[in-house]
């Protein structure tokens, strides 16, 4: 869970609906898939030109599996 934790905190920094965030935790043989819900008006931060943000994020959260030994991936619902 620690990783929720580490997307919940650098999400809840960039969006203005804190309240609205949603993060679900699916595990399975391929790593752990997180998928992100954010309120539709802050939809534009998390995937700023050209999906700069989530791409960083997304490589983020790479290391942070390389330091746990899992394979960590996101998902953005619109």
């Amino acid at each position: 869970m620690e990783e929720v934790e580490f997307l919940k905190f650098i999400i809840e920094n960039i969006v203005t609906n804190k309240d609205a965030v949603n993060i679900d935790r699916k595990e399975d043989e391929l790593g752990v898939l997180l998928t992100l819900d954010v309120h539709s008006d802050d939809m534009w931060i998390v995937i700023w030109k050209k999906w700069n943000t989530i791409n960083s994020i997304r490589s983020i959260l790479r290391l942070l599996g390389l330091k746990l030994n899992k394979k960590i991936n996101i998902k953005v619902n619109n």
